[in-house]
């Protein structure tokens, strides 16, 4: 579906089989197209240099960025969002510690 900057369906968080595609000059524009949105729980980058697509992942506001792939998913890897898609991580080393409670106990002998 190749869709207008200004689609309202770029400012919603869409669970669904739904690929909206917009047509970019550069990849500032591009980033900062993925940046402008409320949400950020995953996003997806393809190119054919490695090096620019993750340039690209590291600028974009998502909890997770797929690289040349679809579905993103191990169980291994944290799951969560940025901004109106989520606090904080489940799933993976970082989301074990989002359900620890941290104490620090100080002390001399």
């Amino acid at each position: 579906l190749v869709v207008d900057k200004a689609n309202e369906i770029l400012n919603n968080e869409v669970f669904g089989p739904v690929a909206p595609i917009v047509v970019f000059d550069t990849d500032e524009e591009a980033i900062d197209l993925a940046n402008s949105t409320d949400y950020g729980l995953i996003s997806y980058v393809y190119s054919a240099d490695l090096s620019r697509a993750l340039r690209a992942a590291e600028a974009i506001e998502s909890g997770m960025v797929a690289i040349n792939r679809g579905v993103i998913s191990d169980p291994a890897a944290p799951f969560g969002g940025m901004k109106r898609s989520g606090l904080g991580r489940e799933g993976g080393f970082a989301g074990i510690h989002e359900f620890l409670e941290t104490k620090y106990i100080g002390f001399e002998l």
